[in-house]
């Protein structure tokens, strides 16, 4: 690639031609060339993609499917005459699209809130001078200073590093810092250039000068933006599902509209004006007014729940397509692991020492089969511990708060070494002080060591070495054995490299550590050269390392696995030690397929399908290759969550149908790309929310039963009325109908919506795509049970007030007192079936006793409102007028209060016999 090329041109020129292609030079810009190069290339900062502006965000909220089958519902309400119907389903409308913008607003607030990422200053040098500049003011052509903890503000070349070490986790997914020199050398996956740093990763050691050679949007970081930037969003799978429940459920009611509108023609004999009004106002009826602000709270209560559980939702309709994700695509540093380099193992010729304690805590300790030691009691951990703590740049600061981790000045790798000489009791400030440090040999990444050179006495000097186990042995020509040296002979060579070999097949990077005493006679420590201090040492043991799992994270995955959701590890981290953790953590067998970024880029799409059907994991991927994999399984018909912090994530988190950006580790591109952001960067809370997505999907289809319950025999009165021909009064008017769907439905049927999560939703497989919310199952319950029990009995309400009035010797009232109570009673049947349907619907397979009759307190709520609304309607006169009721005799209100009973029992005998029995 273009972008590339002149990527490896900036590392391969000479820093003479890198200051004449920069037109800069050694001493920096002067202020007027930089303010110059300011207004060309414009301020260093990652711009977010173009946000909606807050006006089309609000009006967005009134423009769903269902929003706009609701304004024709309206309108189609006063156009029948029923003024106060239309603007009733209008101000649902209208409050509900009010309580999304509320909603999502209220996130973006918190998003931005946690967005935090490029450094604030930078040293510069600008008219030959430091200067403390802006780094949003850094332009190419800048010279800057780097030291240990800094956040680097661009990409650049380096002019001259001393021990200089990089994080670039954020960048490549790699958990170990990549050493940096002046001298260019390819290095191993992405961004591996030794004399090249990049914007958003992060010093860990040593200090360096470098020339800014791009910034803002042209950084390598900035690219990255751009890509996620360019994906067009797609609508989620409920936006989706609503969508096709909106055309389902009108073509239901405008079919209904267009039968009743034949009948009424032609069995009742209306004209075709008012046939085609009566009609008008059974498809308002059958339209369910209440499901988009049920469905939106239901949303919003999900969302509180998850912002407990420590998920941060920026879109309400996330919560749901997480219920249903099927594949977990998560990277592993700082996600699947704590992102702490921590020692496990110290090796030496005669024994295995364990090192107990995660990552910077230090209460650990260190253990010879089972039994805690001190460094003093063995002089070969001593030495070891002394050389890891002594020859040693980093430091590590306690943390200010209790329970916190320390602040660490220096790389993660050395930080590991200095809490393990700590958990063996060893005080480095102390030792210093006897053993103070004169000199030091800094890293590099050509041979792969580190020297510092001590005081050991009047007459001698200690070298101290650490590295590479390969590129230290081969400069030891003796070996410390239970604190005698020796030399080291071609077995002691052979054992040590079988240990070596033994812990790089677990995932564990080794580190070998020696020393040498040199006699101050024969050496003046000032001229003292690489070359002839790190010569003739002798070999100590070897420390094992890695970066542990997340302590939570085994019961996570072993739950996302009987979730039915499968986990597959996409990291920029070496083969070998991807597949250690993965198998470590029960992510994967043995046995899973490792696939690096260089093979992925050879692959068909068709073998990369194929591969990603079995047990797989992605090692050095580059961030495109990532987005690769999570489009192709969403060809596969795969929902797929995405899981990451650093900017190579930011694609894939894009693309994926729900990506999951970490709040405290995780940068501002991927939480801007993110659709959910973990405060915690735990990622066991992705398997809590993925229960409480699983719950609000489950809830809105509970809701749907019950509201569509109602609708039968609402529609039932109409029914009889045409097929008599006009002989049976017409038992419901319109506005009674709307009674239920705006008026008592509502408010227990959003007490559904925040129905606690069945116990067994993480033991069942996600729903598969093309399973709808009005499925099979809900057409049978809705319809054909709790539909037509509750019309049967709604019917005989009407029939009772007409029994006791002396029907079917006298002929039923069409109009007056009687009638007006008949179909006061058929208004109160559906409100008191509906009382028992509510609660029915609460369990699917448990016994609603066993759940808790009284554990969802807003339904009780609900179910209390709708019995006082229904009483007001009865005995209020402007009311009665308005809705076409009248007072109720007690005989009536006994009836009424006595139906919930038997339909509550004849559900639990139902469930009993379907499922317990089962």
């Amino acid at each position: 690639m273009e972008e590339n090329k002149i990527r490896e041109l900036y590392a391969k020129n000479d820093i003479s031609e890198v200051y004449t292609n920069l037109h800069s030079s050694s001493a920096g810009l002067t202020s007027a060339e930089a303010t110059a190069r300011l207004a060309k290339y414009g301020r260093n900062e990652i711009k977010k993609s173009q946000e909606e502006s807050e006006w089309k965000t609000f009006f967005k909220n009134f423009i769903s499917m269902m929003a706009i089958l609701l304004w024709i519902s309206g309108a189609v309400a006063m156009f029948s005459g029923t003024i106060e119907l239309g603007i009733a389903i209008w101000m649902v409308n209208i409050i509900n699209g009010l309580f999304s913008f509320w909603q999502e607003r209220a996130a973006k607030r918190a998003t931005d809130a946690l967005n935090n990422m490029l450094p604030t200053y930078v040293q510069a040098i600008r008219d030959g001078k430091k200067a403390q500049i802006d780094a949003k003011e850094l332009v190419p052509g800048d010279v800057f200073i780097l030291q240990a903890g800094n956040a680097i503000p661009a990409d650049a070349r380096l002019i001259t590093a001393s021990s200089m070490q990089v994080d670039q986790s954020a960048l490549n997914g790699e958990s170990v810092p990549e050493s940096k020199t002046t001298d260019y050398a390819p290095g191993e996956g992405s961004y591996a250039e030794a004399n090249l740093v990049y914007s958003g990763t992060t010093v860990g050691s040593g200090t360096a000068r470098a020339i800014a050679f791009a910034t803002g949007m042209n950084t390598e970081f900035g690219k990255i933006a751009q890509l996620t930037q360019k994906q067009n969003k797609v609508d989620s799978p409920l936006t989706q599902e609503l969508n096709r429940l909106t055309k389902q459920l009108s073509i239901i009611a405008v079919s209904i509209g267009v039968l009743f509108l034949i009948a009424a023609i032609f069995f009742v004999k209306y004209p075709f004006a008012k046939a085609f009004i009566f009609a008008l106002g059974m498809i308002v009826a059958f339209i369910p007014e209440g499901l988009l602000p049920t469905v939106t709270l239901s949303l919003a209560q999900g969302v509180k729940r998850m912002a407990k559980k420590h998920a941060l939702v920026k879109e309400l309709n996330s919560v749901e397509t997480l219920g249903e994700t099927t594949v977990i695509c998560s990277d592993k540093t700082g996600t699947l692991t704590q992102n702490q380099m921590t020692i496990h193992y110290i090796w030496t010729p005669q024994n295995e020492y364990k090192v107990t304690g995660n990552g910077y805590v230090n209460n650990g300790q260190i253990e010879l089969n089972n039994k805690q030691l001190w460094y003093e009691e063995n002089p070969d951990l001593h030495k070891l511990v002394q050389i890891a703590s002594l020859d040693n740049d980093t430091a590590v600061q306690p943390s200010k708060v209790k329970g916190g981790k320390p602040k660490i000045l220096g790389t993660p790798t050395e930080a590991c070494l200095i809490i393990m000489a700590e958990k063996a009791g060893f005080d480095r400030q102390k030792v210093l002080v006897k053993y103070p440090r004169l000199r030091e040999l800094p890293f590099d990444s050509n041979r792969k060591r580190m020297s510092t050179i001590h005081r050991w006495n009047d007459h001698q000097y200690i070298i101290f070495t650490k590295g590479s186990f390969s590129d230290v042995i081969k400069q030891c020509d003796q070996i410390q054995v239970d604190g005698k040296v020796r030399a080291l002979t071609d077995d002691d060579k052979k054992r040590a490299e079988k240990h070596n070999a033994d812990y790089a097949a677990k995932g564990l990077r080794s580190m070998a550590m020696a020393y040498r005493i040199v006699e101050k006679e024969n050496a003046d420590v000032t001229k003292l050269t690489i070359e002839t201090a790190e010569q003739h040492l002798v070999f100590v043991g070897l420390t094992t390392m890695s970066d542990p799992p997340r302590p939570e994270i085994y019961n996570a995955v072993r739950r996302c696995h009987q979730a039915k959701i499968k986990i597959i590890m996409v990291t920029g981290d070496s083969k070998l030690t991807a597949k250690s953790v993965a198998v470590q953590i029960g992510l994967t067998s043995d046995k899973a397929r490792v696939i690096s970024g260089d093979e992925l880029e050879t692959m068909s799409n068709e073998d990369l399908r194929e591969a990603l059907k079995g047990e797989v994991i992605f090692a050095r991927v580059a961030p495109e290759q990532k987005y690769k994999v999570v489009k192709t399984l969403q060809e596969n018909g795969e929902i797929v969550a995405s899981t990451g912090d650093g900017v190579n994530d930011a694609p894939a988190l894009k693309q994926a149908d729900i990506g999951i950006a970490m709040g405290l580790t995780g940068t501002d591109v991927a939480k801007d790309a993110a659709n959910i952001i973990l405060t915690d960067d735990n990622f066991a809370s992705i398997v809590a929310a993925i229960e409480e997505g699983r719950a609000v999907y489950s809830n809105i289809r509970k809701f749907l039963t019950y509201i569509l319950t109602s609708n039968v025999p609402e529609a039932f009165p109409s029914i009889l009325f045409l097929f008599s021909g006009g002989l049976i009064p017409l038992p419901m008017t319109v506005m009674q109908i709307l009674t239920v769907d705006l008026g008592t439905d509502m408010l227990p049927a959003l007490g559904l919506g925040g129905e606690a999560v069945d116990p067994d939703v993480m033991k069942q497989a996600p729903r598969k795509h093309n399973e709808h919310l009005l499925n099979r199952s809900v057409i049978i319950k809705a319809f054909l049970w709790y539909g037509l029990i509750s019309s049967a009995i709604s019917i005989g309400a009407y029939f009772f007030v007409n029994l006791q009035n002396g029907w079917p010797h006298v002929p039923l009232a069409a109009d007056g007192p009687v009638y007006m109570r008949a179909t006061t009673m058929v208004l109160g049947a559906i409100i008191f079936t509906q009382i028992a349907n509510v609660l029915n619907c609460r369990t699917n397979k448990v016994s609603l006793f066993k759940k808790g009759i009284f554990s969802n307190r807003n339904i009780w709520y609900g179910i209390i409102f709708e019995i006082l609304l229904f009483l007001a309607l009865t005995v209020t006169p402007g009311l009665q007028q308005l809705f076409n009721t009248t007072r109720l005799l007690p005989v009536d209100w006994l009836f009424l209060f006595c139906l919930p009973i038997p339909l509550v029992i004849i559900d639990e005998i139902k469930k009993w016999l379907l499922y317990h029995k089962k």
